[in-house]
């Protein structure tokens, strides 16, 4: 890293979203001169500015579909969490095209800025969707990774230091499952499933900042980083909040697996697994910089590591109900929920 984040100035993308947001918290506890947040929503800005009250927060109105709002807000920046994005799955399915827009097309901005404006480094936020994608919305993610890596590949020569970081779930973030759960149970609803057979890594908020905050600290630039994390279940997920909550028997209605879910998350892929570093609570996948002249490979080809097993959330650690409640009572949310 070439400056220390405090004093710094730091544009965070979609900063008004559940990572966006914590992040800019997080930045300013710990000194940061001044954090930009650019997003389109006035009344997530506004909501954010009077919780704040924080001079160093300074909120820029725009897209990065427009590479013109993305220039204004990076401008000056030493650093770039680009964190803007469409993220729903169902949405997706049903307007493709906007996804593209937003995922690929405005990260291709934001990259394309951070470098003509000199940033010091740039985090892009993915998804293990984007792995063996399936749907649009994962296909979208998985094409900002390789534009990230594109634009990192050939600018070899740029003091922009670009990486990915990629995670699963993330606990009680906005549209997240966990604080579904939660007021149907307080509310005595049936719990609605897609599937209890289900599995989901399970990573909470500020661990997810940690993630960004290694890979600015740890990138070579072109490179992806996995925190590595424990999974449940579904149906673990429920009991565990059911006994939290003191709810006895539960209804659970079964209502059947959404357009494009998966079964389960899977973090980094077979052919990533094989080349990942592994830095102890966090995998780094390096940068291929090989150019596009392959004729080198056509007598004596690439030696290939041993392959390993992708990483998912079914063959990680693998949370019961009592370590899953334990995790849960890590959360800042939950605790408020059950008034502790």
């Amino acid at each position: 890293m070439t400056r220390d984040i405090a004093g710094s100035t730091v544009t965070i993308t979609g900063g008004t979203g559940s990572f966006g947001s914590t992040m800019v918290r997080h930045l300013l506890a710990n000194g940061v001169g001044e954090v930009r947040i650019l997003s389109r929503d006035e009344a997530k800005q506004d909501a954010m500015r009077t919780a704040l009250k924080d001079e160093r927060a300074r909120f820029y109105i725009g897209d990065t579909r427009d590479p013109l709002s993305v220039a204004t807000a990076v401008k000056g920046t030493d650093f770039i969490f680009h964190a803007a994005a469409l993220k729903q799955v169902p949405s997706a399915e049903f307007f493709p095209l906007e996804a593209v827009k937003t995922n690929i097309e405005g990260s291709a901005n934001v990259l394309r800025s951070a470098i003509e404006c000199g940033v010091d480094a740039v985090v892009c936020l993915s998804t293990d969707k984007a792995v063996y994608p399936i749907n649009a919305m994962g296909m979208s993610k998985a094409l900002m990774e390789k534009t990230a890596m594109a634009f990192a590949r050939n600018n070899q020569d740029s003091p922009t230091r670009i990486a990915v970081t990629r995670y699963g779930n993330v606990m009680y973030s906005r549209g997240s499952v966990i604080p579904l759960f939660v007021s149907q149970l307080k509310a005595g609803k049936p719990i609605t499933v897609t599937d209890p057979s289900m599995t989901r890594f399970l990573m909470s908020l500020s661990q997810s900042v940690d993630l960004v905050l290694h890979a600015f600290t740890n990138a070579t630039s072109g490179d992806l980083f996995v925190r590595k994390a424990p999974a449940s279940t579904v149906e673990v997920l429920v009991q565990a909040l059911a006994e939290l909550f003191e709810v006895q028997n539960p209804e659970i209605q079964n209502i059947g697996t959404r357009h494009g879910e998966k079964l389960y998350e899977s973090l980094l892929g077979v052919e990533e697994r094989a080349h990942a570093v592994d830095q102890g609570g966090y995998f780094k996948v390096p940068l291929d910089t090989r150019s596009l002249d392959y004729s080198i490979y056509f007598e004596e080809g690439e030696s290939r590591k041993q392959e390993l097993d992708a990483y998912t959330s079914h063959n990680t650690e693998r949370l019961d109900v009592e370590g899953v409640k334990q995790l849960l009572l890590t959360l800042p949310e939950i605790r408020t929920e059950l008034g502790l």
